[in-house]
């Protein structure tokens, strides 16, 4: 492979305007097309044959309009008045709601009884003909638009419910993020040439994925989380992957290599890695599709997508840059990076470093586990659900009508189930759904129940059931488990909370299953690129540790709520379902990315001088520095996407930067060479029946860069 990325960078480095501009015309091209052919991103969050969705579709069939979506209007009196003071008005709001765009119909809340005990809230349902995925763009618009009327009119008018999904607050700090990255990149090449090749680079990756995944959003049902998750993936890889082509281009420029051979040269060596890396990162995205739920699938898919783009753009653009850079990236003599070339000049960050971790490798590795494992306590802990309007901005209308009506109604109208019920085997259809809701009412836990609703052939029963407690509480589950306990066989409970319910259920028996194929396929990967047991045991271990802190650093701040604040947590409760594969999944091909990185170099040099002690040296001073600005500016992205996110994404930003940051620091530059130190020549040993089997990756590109030194003067990648 490594001859053969040889060769593509020499290419691309004479073709290089032919390059660019194949680059440009592509991102023009799918930019055009999701500009006239793309569709929208849609938040079909259902498990095709569960149960609950299996009753939603039978409630489809047989009550068309309770199928889609519905908006809560929650209506407020003046201090001192109630709202039947204001019925006409409230009257006149409804019926102008009942005209709205694919309204299906409405509650008047004086004859539902949905009035609070003081009298000063009213709680009507705005019930849709589609499902909020379905919705035009205009119809929740349009809704708020006829409720001015009853606010002019002295009533505190918010609107809410099912119909509305997660809101960001004001974002902008994306940009942060990218001149944090600017900051590191400037300080770490001492160049703002060499600083903008990165940036750039990934810049432009990531507007080829965003368009291209515009292009196909409808097609492929991508939900709206897929595109901002692929930004911050694509930002964060595609920065570090040419910055490690670049690193290497520079340094092999610094020992004094022409500007062509160099730069082919660095795309066979680092850019091997790079590829090796990004496969593991794929790998870990696409195994997303194993959990079995579509939007997840979809997800994984297109975030997997953004990594081969990056590792596209970073093995064919970033030679053909280095072209158009030509002799300006050469360091001079007298700067850090040539001096360090030369083995000149003061010890670095990094030898210190690994001279003091090595030192005593058992107690850094003990130290380690500690810290992490402390900091994982709080991940036993973890709970999962879906995001509802309760984690939404405290200022929006959406939320400001969920605290309305948990205030005045109490929290279990905020996600009231639906029962259905197969009456066929009884005989007055009736009286069996009269009796039925009668049961249903009597359970613990239960607030109130509706009047049955029968099918048009008087087969099945509708009922609405009101819980105590809200969409995200733990006794709502075991409410819906014994709600189908008391209907028995031909009742089935469903409805937003139910297939929540359901997903979170079968995310977290999902979750070990999952974790063990990425993390086997993994361990597999590292252990033919590397020859060795100790290396992919190790990298596996230490994930598990990070991912561990990880989890349980985002327990205690978006369900216990530590320093909330700082992160702008404006409510605490469960965890986003999906959370935990979603990190997994990208945080494992990260966390893999520094160990190629890493350990390759000491691989090389343990290969050339079989000195093990030497080798982590060498090997760690001679990546140090650019592990650290990759990881640094990758935090800074991830980090830059959590002030601004919404309910789902939030979470998300925040433990992959976190998660990046423990992994890097202290697993790849602490525990790796710690582990490495004190396991010497065991540490690079394969059992010969093995390696007698397993290919030969060379992911460093050993072999050439050694071909490379003792033929100068042949063609780089011929020889």
């Amino acid at each position: 492979m490594a001859v053969l990325l040889c060769r593509l960078g020499a290419w691309t480095y004479r073709r290089r305007r032919v390059v660019l501009v194949a680059w440009l015309a592509i991102l023009t091209g799918l930019g055009a097309l999701a500009g006239t052919a793309g569709g929208g991103y849609e938040d079909d969050f259902s498990i095709p044959g569960s149960r609950a969705q299996q009753v939603l579709g039978t409630v489809a069939e047989e009550f068309p309009a309770s199928s889609g979506t519905s908006a809560q209007v929650v209506f407020v009196a003046p201090a001192g008045r109630q709202v039947a003071e204001l019925r006409p008005v409230i009257a006149r709001t409804l019926a102008a709601a009942a005209e709205a765009p694919q309204v299906a119909g409405v509650t008047d809340p004086f004859t539902t009884a949905t009035v609070s005990p003081d009298g000063r809230t009213a709680l009507a349902y705005v019930a849709y003909q589609e499902k909020r995925a379905q919705l035009a763009s205009g119809s929740l618009d349009a809704l708020e638009r006829v409720v001015q009327p009853a606010r002019e009119a002295g009533l505190r008018v918010e609107v809410g419910g099912s119909a509305y999904g997660d809101s960001s607050d004001e974002g902008g700090t994306e940009a942060l993020g990218l001149l944090i990255a600017l900051v590191v990149l400037v300080i770490t090449f001492g160049s703002l040439v060499a600083a903008g090749l990165p940036l750039f680079t990934a810049l432009l990756g990531v507007g080829v994925t965003a368009t291209g995944l515009a292009a196909t959003a409808s097609a492929l049902a991508l939900p709206t989380t897929a595109p901002a998750l692929a930004l911050m993936l694509g930002l964060a890889v595609g920065i570090d992957y040419a910055l490690f082509i670049v690193v290497r281009h520079r340094s092999q420029l610094a020992a004094g290599m022409p500007v062509a051979e160099s730069a082919a040269l660095a795309t066979g060596t680092a850019g091997t890695a790079v590829v090796f890396a990004g496969l593991t990162v794929v790998i870990a995205l696409a195994g997303l599709t194993v959990v079995g739920i579509p939007f997840l699938s979809a997800m994984g898919l297109a975030a997997a997508a953004t990594v081969v783009v990056a590792v596209l753009v970073a093995v064919t653009l970033i030679p053909a840059l280095l072209g158009f850079a030509g002799e300006r990236l050469r360091p001079k003599p007298t700067s850090r990076t040539a001096r360090r070339e030369a083995g000149n000049g003061r010890p670095t960050a990094g030898a210190r470093w690994v001279r003091l971790v090595t030192r005593r490798p058992l107690v850094t590795t003990f130290a380690v586990v500690a810290v992490l494992g402390v900091m994982a306590v709080p991940a036993v802990h973890l709970r999962l659900a879906l995001t509802d309007n309760g984690s939404a901005p405290p200022d929006s209308t959406q939320r400001q009508a969920y605290d309305l009506t948990a205030d005045a109604f109490g929290p279990g109208f905020n996600g009231p189930l639906l029962v259905l019920a197969d009456l066929a085997d009884d005989g007055d259809a009736q009286t069996a759904a009269t009796a039925l809701a009668e049961r249903l009412g009597a359970v613990d836990g239960v607030v109130a129940t509706g009047r049955p609703r029968l099918s048009t052939d008087g087969r099945y029963a509708l009922l609405t059931v009101i819980p105590e407690t809200g969409p995200q509480d733990e006794r709502t589950e075991r409410l819906v488990v014994d709600l189908q306990a008391v209907g028995g066989e031909t009742v089935g409970v469903t409805g937003s909370t139910a297939v929540g319910i359901d997903i979170s259920e079968l995310l977290s028996a999902s979750l070990v299953p999952f974790a063990l194929i990425v993390v086997g396929l993994a361990f597999l990967l590292l252990m033919v690129a590397f020859r060795s047991l100790v290396v992919p045991l190790k990298a596996t271990l230490g994930f598990l540790l990070s991912a561990g802190a990880t989890l349980g650093a985002v327990v205690a701040v978006f369900q216990w709520g530590w320093p909330a604040d700082l992160v702008g947590v404006s409510a605490t409760g469960p965890v986003i379902s999906f959370l935990p594969v979603i990190l997994i999944a990208v945080l494992f091909g990260l966390a893999m990315d520094y160990e190629v990185f890493l350990v390759s170099r000491m691989h090389e040099e343990y290969a050339r001088s079989r000195d093990p002690r030497q080798a982590v040296d060498r090997g760690f001073r001679a990546s140090a520095r650019v592990v650290t600005a990759a990881a640094l500016i990758m935090g800074a992205v991830f980090a830059s996407f959590v002030p601004g996110g919404d309910a789902t994404l939030k979470p998300i930003a925040f433990a992959l930067a976190v998660g990046v940051v423990l992994d890097a620091f202290l697993i790849r530059m602490t525990l790796v060479p710690a582990v490495l130190a004190l396991t010497r020549h065991r540490a690079w040993w394969l059992p010969r029946s093995l390696d007698r089997v397993l290919p030969n990756l060379d992911v460093e590109g050993a072999r050439l860069a050694r071909t490379a030194e003792e033929h100068p003067r042949a063609p780089v990648g011929v020889v």
